[in-house]
């Protein structure tokens, strides 16, 4: 099996984690949550001499995918995800930047395919499996990669703490139960990337995340 390797690029005034996930020998790979910054994400993916196949979208918020239409215009991509749900969000990206009174080219997304629960994605020879996972956004969903016991967890569960569910369609019960039925069995041994922030594992979480116990 090939390598399967991530790089984080922040952007946005949000320091969102955007994520290169790339196959190590194949230079094939994704870029994750664009939510801005196009160019810093351009000169990334230029940086780690990849060929990027496609977009994926973890929820709808600005600062996850601000930039993914921008992004998909500059690659010949598709956007992949996140679940129907959060079409009413990615219908109101230029909203959200006027409210936030950010300058840039943050423009509506329409995905090019909407993700279900149980879909499987592949990054080369590299299968990761999509659980949706809504409380922090209606659509939110994550990426379970099972052979690399890699999960990239986007804004459902932080190092130390979870998603905010004060934002439209937040719900922390919503929230709390995803964790609970959807990420916590993947087992403790589980490394994630998530949206902001550092990384962790889901046992560190399970045993010390104030918010689950």
């Amino acid at each position: 099996m090939t390598q399967l390797n991530a790089v984080i690029v922040p952007v946005t005034p949000f320091q969102q984690n955007c994520c290169l996930l790339f196959d190590q020998e194949e230079k094939v790979g994704v870029v994750v949550d664009p939510g801005g910054d196009v160019e810093r994400i351009l000169a990334a993916v230029g940086k780690s001499e990849l060929t990027i196949k496609a977009i994926w979208l973890t929820h709808g918020h600005i600062d996850h995918a601000g930039g993914a239409m921008e992004l998909k215009e500059a690659l010949g991509v598709p956007i992949l995800g996140p679940h129907v749900d959060d079409e009413p969000l990615l219908a109101n990206i230029e909203r959200q930047a006027s409210m936030y009174g950010l300058a840039g080219n943050y423009r509506n997304v329409v995905p090019d395919r909407w993700l279900s629960e149980g879909d499987v994605l592949k990054i080369g020879h590299h299968s990761f499996e999509v659980l949706h996972t809504p409380g922090h956004a209606p659509g939110h969903v994550v990426f379970y990669n099972r052979d690399a016991a890699f999960l990239h967890a986007g804004d459902v569960l932080f190092s130390g703490s979870i998603g905010r569910t004060d934002l439209f369609g937040g719900d922390h019960a919503t929230l709390i139960r995803s964790i609970k039925e959807k990420i916590l069995p993947l087992g403790d041994e589980v490394g994630f990337i998530c949206g902001h922030g550092p990384g962790s594992r889901i046992g560190v979480e399970r045993r010390t995340n104030p918010f689950l116990l």
